[in-house]
């Protein structure tokens, strides 16, 4: 589904540049994590949810090959079932055998925003191991305001161009209120288009819709592998009904008990160590155009530094059929966006090349495109704008005021002088969100729960490491396996080691030895 992000949607829930809203509570200090847990919810299914977990699901072509589809109806509002239905797009692909069948594999890509469905009809029903795909259904839900389940809608394809290159590094008072505007104009839009969704597109209503489907589709109990944000779907899901939860892994996680200015913090300081190891690997390369062999990464983030100034300064041309240039804002989502996989490594570097010494834009603004799922035809998709909405929702804003972020920006830019700056400025966007959170940061302990395996990468730039080891622990049955390397997520990279690991837990219901790492 990406170039930049191995096998399909891997988001973290944190910020991402202007265009993924993070949230975090403004009520909390920017380091210290919630005391509060998730409490289970009652056994029993309440009488009002009867008719939706009683529901018969139609099933019907998608139109590709091995899937079947299906619309199941979920309470808008789980407090008032009977104010209204929601619709969510359910797509699946049946076990192939051999072997007898274990029940259903739920899967989520992360995003928030990212489609499940589309990431099981492109990635995991064709490309999860073989025995897997025999012994269980691959099954996938596009949550509540993403892509096919009544999306989220805010700005057009022109406005949200205007929203993606606009300046996150704001050098006076009239370029901060430039960024606040637009801040404004996308949080209105987003009110304007879907104003009763918003209020409904928590993680918590989502995974509250994962139980009804479990449910209609006969199972016991829930199997789920979820990425990124997809890992604080499934942990929510265990805390709410944690004795329905069956093999659950939880890939590249997050930590539920952090602000998201906590949040958004350490997510800066893990793209700062991605970044770290990509200059070490890329002033080893010829065709480096940020330094040469035995040049320390602090010169090398230096240089990219100054090249982002002086894109700030006067952006060059891309060829983009809109007349899009290369300013700063697009051109740091390009290199952040290749920071997800270490294969875009030599993507990065040709198009760092062609921008730095051709004045050639294109291969930096194609790297943002594919981060921001622009087409060609100008049109982007659902992503950021479920994204932002699922996130201000969750919890309250990171920064209230510009004033706060300035106050702020020493602790970002010592997380990470390259990249520090943006990213404070980007943890303003729900400070103007139209709808109230609803969350808060809390922790999850889901007692009662079968072995739950988080993974972990020891330099994964969205979904620090500190996060996974921090999950296993909340965890009452959590078990930690480490994966040893650069990226976003371990399952499905490369390793042996891991995949073997997660395939037998998956089809034997046995995880590993306390401790395990990977490389």
């Amino acid at each position: 589904m990406r170039t930049v992000r191995a096998g399909g949607v891997l988001l973290a829930a944190t910020t991402m540049l202007v265009s993924a809203c993070s949230t975090g509570s403004s009520t909390r200090t920017a380091t210290t994590s919630a005391d509060a847990v998730l409490a289970a919810l009652p056994r029993a299914t309440p009488s009002t949810l009867s008719s939706y977990y009683d529901q018969k699901l139609a099933w019907r072509s998608c139109g590709v090959s091995g899937f079947e589809c299906a619309t199941m109806k979920a309470p808008l509002d789980y407090a008032k079932p009977a104010s209204g239905d929601v619709k969510l797009a359910v797509a699946r692909k049946k076990a192939t055998g051999p072997g007898k069948r274990i029940g259903s594999l739920l899967v989520n890509p992360g995003g928030p925003g990212g489609s499940a469905v589309g990431y099981l009809q492109s990635y995991a029903g064709i490309g999860y191991p073989a025995e897997v795909r025999a012994r269980y259904d691959m099954v996938a839900v596009d949550p509540r305001g993403v892509a096919r389940s009544e999306p989220v809608e805010c700005l057009t394809g022109a406005q949200m161009d205007t929203y993606t290159e606009t300046d996150v590094t704001p050098d006076d008072k009239k370029e901060t209120g430039e960024l606040v505007d637009e801040y404004k104009k996308f949080a209105e839009g987003c009110g304007r288009h879907s104003p009763n969704l918003l209020r409904h597109v928590s993680t918590v209503e989502a995974a509250r819709d994962m139980d009804i489907l479990r449910a209609v589709l006969g199972d016991q109990k829930l199997n789920y592998v979820g990425a990124s944000y997809g890992t604080l779907l499934g942990a929510t899901y265990a805390g709410l009904f944690p004795e329905r939860v069956g093999r659950m892994v939880l890939d590249g996680a997050m930590d539920p008990s952090l602000s998201a200015r906590k949040l958004n913090q350490d997510q800066t300081a893990g793209f700062e160590t991605a970044f770290q190891s990509f200059a070490k690997d890329c002033v080893r390369q010829s065709d480096c155009p940020l330094g040469g062999p035995g040049m320390s990464p602090d010169q090398v983030g230096k240089n990219l530094s100054a090249f982002f100034k002086r894109l700030d300064a006067k952006p060059i041309p891309t060829g983009d059929a809109d007349g899009r240039k290369l300013g700063e804002a697009l051109a740091t989502t390009g290199v952040i966006a290749a920071m997800y996989d270490q294969a875009a490594w030599p993507q990065l570097r040709q198009a760092l090349t062609a921008a730095m010494k051709d004045k050639d834009g294109a291969g930096l603004l194609a790297l943002s495109d594919s981060y921001y799922e622009r087409d060609a035809d100008g049109k982007y998709a659902n992503l950021m704008f479920a994204n932002a909405a699922v996130n201000c929702l969750d919890l309250p804003a990171a920064f209230s005021t510009p004033e706060e972020v300035e106050k702020g920006l020493p602790g970002f830019e010592k997380a990470s002088p390259v990249f520090g700056d943006g990213l404070a400025w980007a943890s303003l966007n729900c400070a103007y969100w139209p709808v109230r959170p609803t969350g808060e940061p809390h922790r999850i302990e889901a007692k009662g729960a079968g072995p739950i395996l988080v993974v972990g990468t020891t330099r994964d730039p969205a979904t620090p490491y500190a996060w996974a080891k921090s999950l296993a622990s909340q965890l009452s049955s959590g078990v930690l396996l480490t994966y040893v390397g650069d990226g976003h997520t371990a399952y499905g990279r490369g390793s042996v080691c891991i995949d073997s690991t997660i395939d037998r837990y998956l089809l034997q219901g046995t995880p590993p030895a306390k401790g395990k790492r990977c490389a």
